[in-house]
């Protein structure tokens, strides 16, 4: 087949239906933008945990003088003594499961936290006794919070057992909750494109039925015959994937890195993510418009 006449074939089928084809390429640019927004989101989340789970510890924090006589049996002899403090940390040395542990005086604690929150009037009424002492503890596997808490909980002088991923995966879920909604939006915008191309291609192929009966009485191959129609989807979803892609790049680099800025404690996905993603949004686009042409012409381009 020569290609100069599959390519003005696609000129004559995309200046005879220029409307549609625009709405065409319009379509395919959102749907493959929410697709491949979906994809980063996931690989944002992903990221995110890797970062921050790496990040976490369990906090053993032990009880106080503020403690003595309260409903805690571990706690009703007010703070823990050295003992205790001691023998909790001869357990952690003992478990697999510990990386690393380190001790936190109440000082210590007061001090974080007064420079965490500077303005807070509490701090000109209390002082640091009232701050419990605590081992931080970093785990050769987050995830397993549950033997700490087993092992640590209802021990004399250990007031309370907390992971921080707790915090963490509420975060993780709203995230997971916008991926989820990124992507049936996505499905909606892909069943709208597929519709508007069947549609596209309906329209093309009835207004050449008269070139394409001619070319079926001289010979012509079913291939030879829907080639050209099925190159016109393709080529219209190329423009679309390829605006996809530039909404993408620049939805990254005017939202992404300002917010990499502004707020140091996200560790943001890289411009490599982004670019990973065009070449699937090109084959995916290409690819869709393609078969949905294919099995259109099987249907309506007939003699």
């Amino acid at each position: 087949m020569r290609a100069q006449f599959v390519l003005s074939e696609i000129g004559v089928g995309l200046r005879r239906n220029l409307t549609m084809t625009i709405a065409v390429v319009v379509s395919v640019a959102l749907s493959l933008a929410l697709a491949g927004a979906s994809l980063l989101v996931r690989d944002q989340v992903n990221s995110m945990k890797d970062y921050w789970y790496d990040k976490v510890e369990v906090s053993i924090y032990f009880c106080t003088k503020a403690d003595a006589g309260k409903s805690s049996a571990e706690c009703a002899t007010g703070a823990a003594t050295p003992k205790e403090i001691a023998d909790v940390k001869s357990e952690l040395d003992r478990m697999p499961l510990v990386q690393k542990s380190t001790f936190e005086s109440s000082a210590q604690a007061f001090a974080h936290m007064k420079e965490r929150n500077p303005d807070d009037p509490l701090f000109g009424a209390v002082g640091p006794e009232a701050m419990p002492q605590s081992w931080r503890v970093k785990l050769t596997d987050p995830t397993k919070y549950g033997v700490m808490h087993s092992a640590f909980s209802g021990l004399p002088g250990v007031k309370s057992v907390q992971d921080q991923k707790k915090i963490l995966e509420n975060l993780f879920g709203l995230l997971g909750t916008l991926q989820t909604a990124a992507f049936a939006i996505m499905v909606l915008m892909l069943l709208v494109a597929l519709l508007l191309i069947v549609n596209t291609v309906r329209v093309s192929a009835f207004s050449r039925r008269r070139e394409t009966g001619i070319m079926r009485l001289v010979g012509a191959s079913n291939f030879y015959v829907q080639m050209p129609f099925i190159a016109e989807a393709a080529f219209a979803a190329l423009l679309g994937a390829a605006l996809a892609s530039a909404l993408l790049v620049g939805g990254y680099s005017f939202v992404l890195n300002n917010l990499a800025k502004r707020v140091e404690f996200i560790h943001f996905i890289g411009l490599s993510s982004v670019l990973t993603v065009i070449p699937l949004l090109i084959a995916g686009g290409m690819g869709m418009a393609a078969i949905a042409a294919f099995l259109t012409l099987r249907k309506y381009l007939k003699i």
